[in-house]
């Protein structure tokens, strides 16, 4: 008799993103001449720039010819796209990082969820909350965690840092020891970001707690404020304690293209039972040579046409987009006399409902009154109830619409 992994059967519901779905299509069937606006999942409209899109074609017609096919590539990535990534996300920023340090794989997403596997189930984690749902998910399914408590909309053994409203939402330290800390920033879902002297605050804890922080930097490139640190490597002594998750599916639109990549500095160690230290480098190229085949050549090649001259003012032109995008939807909510964050440095608006209504509550009264579908902030955490997300992800068209529904009818 084949038995589940029972950790599955711990997740409340389904996946925040396909419970919206649900409802949406539901909604459409019986309303089927409704035209509705969706500003909740965070996928792109612009297509990919057009030196991407060259890039890639002239990959794929090397791989059609004897002379210039390749078969497998290297799991961890091809040099080319890496000393591209180190000579510009890094190098300009004081960053020094080694070729072997840096992963190429097929998304943050992916990544944040697969490199908890690496560290052992006692291992006590801490989130901030709200949290984007992938890091608390994948612990669970890996039996990191005790059971959901649905009247505290929160997991045993694990350390909530709540971010509120009173504190700007940005998390306070946790008041334990903790093993693993996931943290996100430019933040998804808040948009906030931390400055300099707030993140070193996270990395002195980590040295002094041998601790490892989880740093999705997955929305870095969105940032336009000076003094907010684009890597956690800009802050001393994160090479010690710091892994980072970057993506190119939100800064290049390769949503559906595919391609991040991780970066894991060979100072940090991990111990075994014994208090013995182990190269965290080490064991992530371990799991990734032997579960990953790397992403395709063509892929990557485009991926790699990000950084030429052409492609960085492609790309800007793209990112400029939707952070007006951003602008436009943070000052039509405040002139509607909602309380908002973030939309500054990233993609992401974090509104507050209205009076004491829920999030889930106002996601149908946003979708069938005013036809615009966004994310319940209760699906972060419970930190997140009586707050909602709106993206900066769709056409300029569909914003200052949505925008001007809310205002008209969500009064």
């Amino acid at each position: 008799m084949a038995q589940i992994n029972e950790n599955y059967l711990k997740l409340p519901g389904s996946y925040l993103f396909s419970e919206i779905a649900r409802r949406v299509n539901e909604f459409k069937v019986q309303n089927p001449d409704a035209d509705i606006i969706r500003l909740g999942i965070g996928d792109v409209t612009r297509p990919l720039a057009p030196v991407v899109v060259e890039a890639m074609k002239q990959a794929v017609e090397e791989m059609g010819r004897a002379e210039t096919f390749r078969g497998y590539g290297p799991e961890q990535g091809y040099d080319f796209l890496i000393e591209k990534i180190i000579a510009n996300d890094y190098a300009p920023r004081g960053v020094q990082l080694g070729m072997d340090e840096v992963f190429v794989s097929d998304g943050a997403k992916s990544d944040t969820a697969n490199f908890q596997e690496i560290f052992g189930v006692d291992n006590i984690m801490a989130v901030t909350d709200p949290v984007y749902p992938v890091y608390v998910d994948s612990n669970v399914m890996a039996g990191r965690t005790g059971n959901y408590d649905t009247e505290k909309g929160q997991y045993g053994r694990i350390i909530y840092l709540p971010c509120t409203e009173e504190g700007d939402m940005k998390p306070e330290l946790p008041t334990a020891p903790v093993d693993m800390i996931y943290l996100c920033f430019p933040n998804n879902p808040t948009g906030m970001t931390l400055t300099k002297e707030e993140l070193k605050v996270w990395v002195d804890y980590a040295r002094e707690n041998k601790a490892i922080i989880l740093f999705d930097s997955a929305y870095e490139a969105f940032i336009r404020e000076e003094g907010v640190p684009r890597s956690i490597y800009e802050v001393e002594g994160a090479r010690e304690v710091a892994v980072e998750f970057r993506s190119f599916s939100k800064t290049a639109g390769f949503t559906g293209t595919r391609c991040a990549y991780t970066v894991v500095p060979k100072d940090i160690m991990i111990y075994d039972f014994k208090g013995e230290g182990h190269s965290l480098n080490k064991l992530w190229l371990r799991r990734q040579t032997t579960k990953f085949n790397g992403v395709s050549y063509p892929v990557q090649a485009g991926a790699a046409a990000v950084y030429t001259e052409e492609g960085k003012k492609q790309i800007q032109a793209t990112i400029d987009y939707y952070m007006e995008n951003a602008r436009i939807i943070r000052e039509g909510l405040q002139e509607a006399g909602f309380k908002v964050f973030g939309g500054v440095n990233a993609p992401y608006i974090w509104m507050k409902t209205p009076g004491t209504m829920g999030s889930w509550e106002f996601f149908d009264k946003l979708m069938t009154e005013a036809y615009v579908v966004g994310t319940p902030g209760a699906g972060f955490g419970a930190n997140g109830e009586g707050f909602f997300r709106l993206t900066a992800f769709g056409t300029r068209e569909n914003t200052e619409k949505a925008i001007e529904r809310i205002k008209a009818r969500m009064k």
